[in-house]
């Protein structure tokens, strides 16, 4: 006459209640004993209450199990936050432009001495340099700049960046360079011997880079010291402890940086 027991069974699952997250500090209460804590936590698969007092409780997320404000809830395990994307470096250490391909060789360049320079260039900066468009062109030493930039003809968007080993006052560099005058070719350079010498030694496993005699010559004598009989295996070496910008020093990254500003300034 009645229709169903009210009383009888299980009503708070058969009662439609709404799914809460269990968030870290949320206030519940575990509606069967009554115990009232915050999230803390999860442990195989029951979250867990900690009461005002620190004490520490498991419970099963079972339907309608909690009350939250005194009204039934279903607690449910956040899903994890998405983890943030990371934006890619490249080995210069610029973030690197997604999605973009390498533009045409633009007029101006970058010399560099020779095939050891440009290859550090390019494991460095070739990133970068393809997405300007610029290219790295390697020459056979210095003692013809002067002549070769004429050749070169630069202008205003024709702009040329020449990367000198061993750049120091006095040395036969600087008096080379000295004679290099045009407005749109920016010269600059590495206190080092050579291009080897800007990774550094630690890198390579070793304190310091061997002192070499002078009237020797340098690659020669720092693969005497270092037991190396054939200097391209000591290239190959060096090469392979070189993956960015971190491995080599510092006067190295603020010359070639320097160059690529140069080289990339829009035409008026």
């Amino acid at each position: 006459m009645y229709g169903e027991d009210v009383l009888a069974g299980n009503w708070r699952r058969r009662k439609v209640v709404p799914e809460v997250d269990a968030e870290m500090d949320l206030v519940v209460e575990d509606a069967d004993s009554g115990f009232c804590g915050a999230v803390v936590g999860f442990e195989y698969g029951a979250v867990v209450l900690e009461d005002r007092h620190g004490k520490r409780r498991n419970f099963p997320l079972e339907p309608a199990a909690f009350l939250l404000d005194g009204q039934p809830v279903t607690l449910r395990k956040p899903a994890p936050a998405a983890a943030p994307v990371s934006r890619r470096r490249t080995a210069s250490g610029s973030i690197a432009v997604e999605g973009v391909r390498a533009q045409v060789a633009k007029a101006s360049r970058i010399w560099v001495e020779g095939v050891h320079d440009a290859a550090m260039v390019e494991r460095i900066w070739g990133d970068d340099l393809r997405v300007e468009g610029v290219v790295v062109e390697p020459l056979d030493g210095i003692d013809g700049l002067a002549e070769a930039v004429r050749d070169f003809a630069p202008g205003r968007e024709r702009r040329l960046g020449v990367l000198v080993d061993h750049l120091v006052p006095g040395s036969k560099e600087s008096r080379i360079v000295a004679g290099v005058t045009s407005p749109y070719v920016l010269v600059t350079g590495h206190p080092y011997v050579d291009i080897w010498q800007a990774v550094k030694p630690q890198r390579l496993g070793i304190r310091a880079w061997p002192v070499v005699p002078p009237g020797r010559p340098w690659k020669e004598g720092v693969c005497a010291a270092l037991g190396v009989a054939d200097p391209a295996d000591m290239w190959r070496h060096i090469m392979s402890k070189v993956d960015s910008f971190h491995d080599v020093e510092t006067p190295l990254i603020n010359a070639m940086e320097r160059l690529i500003d140069f080289v990339t300034v829009p035409a008026d």
